[in-house]
């Protein structure tokens, strides 16, 4: 057996694993294989706008493009098993409204720099973060729902970059509420539209589309950064990668070149100085140099007339989005009518449930009026009797109500002729009482004059004593015969019996004034007791006359019917038979007084 023979075979095919922004495919590819792998790949995607896309590898700290006109092994591509590519866009478009065609591409596009975005790779401001991210959750969810969509249905997304929500002190509900409130904004945006508008929005700010090498430049040796895009060359400080400090645009390049770790741009205009600078690896000078070229030449193929591929593949795109415009529409069409449908078919079943429930309450309602009808006519015919009953009772009443009006009309002349005798009475006392004032005031007069007539008669007697006293021995003296001592003790005597004789009578007079004005005042105050006894039976006779009118009242209120309970009898007054017995023989003393 010959040496070759021992030879292990080499083997023809190796395994690839392609990963997408939305999905991983593996591959099994040849040997031999150039520029067949990116085309595999782009049938499987069903991506025609193949020149923005490439197959990017990891080698070891930077990355690489794998180039189609080589065959995969040749290039320095990882050992792995299976190799690991990236499907990435490697040129951006200057207007992507203009030049993305396909929806696949706008899709590709889309996740692409929002990725960017989130991984803060894009600086995004927090307004235009939020904005994105409304569109993003468009794109996902469709129109916005209040019934479907509640608070907290993104939670699991992400949508702004950590450093805007670390740079406001805010929850994560709170940022939920801004994005849905311009979510919901957005009703009637397709998937594609949305995602359109997410680029136009995006393809504004200063580091989209922009790739980044560290540079030094070549008279100071101070470290740059150069930013390759769609439009030309810049060149950045470090810690400013928004502004460049001299940009190169394509139009004004005449020529880019390296040797080794130099590069050298050459200028339109000769009378510029030519640019230099110096990268870390030749690895990064050829990725710089392969980038340009791409750019560049995208950039003259947007300045000439589109190819008839692209032409087909326009209008392709416009009468498919025309196509889906028209779905779109009669998609909403219908869904609007089907909505209308249910929405009438929910209005008449509540319309028949209204109705069942009226049917109910109508049936229920016959029930009862039957019900209440059967009642109505036992009450009528109760009312009936109860007229009856009321009719003969109120013609009882009648008669009763006439009976109480005569001895009403009785009591009242009765009352009226016993306030006449009271008033009588009282006007009687009154005079009694201003007699016996008029003879007290008498009896002091007479006492007074009785006094003043014993003061006299004293004084009289004393001066009667002292002149019989002085006289009685002139007279005994000057007259001739003596006179006889028993005539002048008789007629001493006699004086003095006359004296007595006048004091017994004013003493019995006195005696019998006295006598009679204490009669007099007993039988006053006598007079008065009684006149206050008769005010209180009086009194006691009006309080008891009251409560039987009240009493009659309410007997004839209750025995009367309900036509005539309206009428209320005069009020009457009717005596006890002993009460008025008492009161005659009280007023005929009075009389006799």
């Amino acid at each position: 057996m010959s040496i070759l023979g021992l030879k292990k075979k080499q083997p023809k095919t190796f395994k690839v694993k392609v990963i997408t922004m939305d999905a991983e495919m593996e591959f099994s590819c040849e040997v031999k294989w150039k520029g067949k792998l990116f085309d595999l790949v782009c049938r499987t995607v069903g991506l025609r706008e193949t020149w923005f896309f490439g197959l990017r590898y990891t080698v070891k700290d930077t990355y690489a493009w794998l180039k189609p006109e080589k065959r995969v092994l040749d290039q320095e591509v990882p050992k792995d098993s299976p190799i690991t590519f990236h499907f990435l866009a490697k040129f951006f478009p200057e207007k992507v409204e203009e030049e993305l065609v396909q929806e696949i591409t706008q899709h590709l596009f889309f996740l692409q720099v929002k990725k960017q975005i989130l991984d803060e790779e894009i600086f995004c401001s927090p307004e235009a973060s939020v904005l994105l991210a409304s569109y993003a959750v468009q794109a996902k969810y469709g129109d916005y729902d209040p019934n479907f969509h509640k608070p907290g249905f993104l939670a699991q997304d992400e949508l702004l970059p950590k450093r805007v929500l670390m740079q406001y002190q805010m929850t994560a509900d709170m940022w939920e509420e801004k994005i849905t409130a311009w979510y919901a904004e957005h009703r009637g945006i397709a998937r594609d539209e949305a995602e359109m508008e997410y680029l136009k929005i995006a393809q504004d700010l200063e580091m989209y589309g922009v790739s980044y090498f560290a540079i030094t430049q070549n008279k100071r040796d101070t470290d740059l950064l150069l930013g390759v895009d769609a439009q030309g060359l810049h060149i950045y400080n470090p810690n400013n990668k928004l502004n460049p400090n001299k940009s190169f645009p394509w139009s004004g390049i005449r020529n880019i070149s390296y040797s080794e770790k130099e590069f050298t741009i050459k200028p339109l205009d000769k009378k510029k100085d030519v640019f230099k600078f110096y990268s870390s690896q030749l690895r990064v000078n050829k990725l710089i140099l392969q980038l340009c070229i791409g750019n560049h030449d995208l950039f003259m193929r947007r300045r000439k007339v589109d190819s008839i591929e692209v032409q087909q593949m326009k209008a392709q795109a416009k009468e498919e989005k025309a196509r889906k415009k028209m779905e779109r529409q009669i998609l909403a069409r219908e869904k609007q009518m089907r909505e209308e449908a249910e929405r009438a078919k929910e209005e008449m079943e509540r319309r028949l449930f209204q109705l069942q429930d009226e049917a109910r309450l109508a049936n229920e309602a016959l029930l009862r009026s039957e019900e209440t009808a059967d009642l109505l006519a036992e009450k009528a015919q109760i009312a009936e009797e109860e007229a009856k009953l009321l009719a003969h009772k109120a013609a009882e009443a009648e008669q009763e109500r006439q009976r109480l009006e005569v001895t009403a009309m009785k009591t009242k002349e009765e009352k009226r002729l016993m306030e006449q005798k009271m008033r009588e009475a009282e006007q009687l006392a009154v005079k009694l009482v201003e007699q016996s004032e008029r003879r007290l005031k008498e009896a002091d007069h007479l006492k007074q004059d009785l006094t003043e007539a014993k003061d006299a008669e004293r004084r009289a007697k004393q001066k009667l004593l002292e002149i019989t006293k002085t006289t009685y021995p002139l007279i005994a003296a000057y007259s001739t015969p003596p006179a006889p001592p028993e005539p002048a003790d008789f007629s001493y005597d006699s004086a003095s019996s006359r004296l007595d004789f006048k004091d017994s009578d004013m003493k019995r007079l006195s005696m019998e004034i006295e006598r009679e004005r204490l009669e007099y005042m007993e039988k006053s105050k006598h007079l008065q007791d009684q006149l206050k006894e008769l005010k209180s039976e009086i009194e006691s006779l009006k309080l008891e006359e009251q409560q039987q009118q009240q009493q009659q009242q309410q007997a004839g209120m209750y025995s009367m019917p309900s036509e005539t309970r309206g009428y209320v009898p005069e009020p009457a007054y009717i005596p006890h038979s002993n009460r008025n017995s008492a009161y005659m023989s009280q007023m005929a003393f009075f009389e006799e007084v």
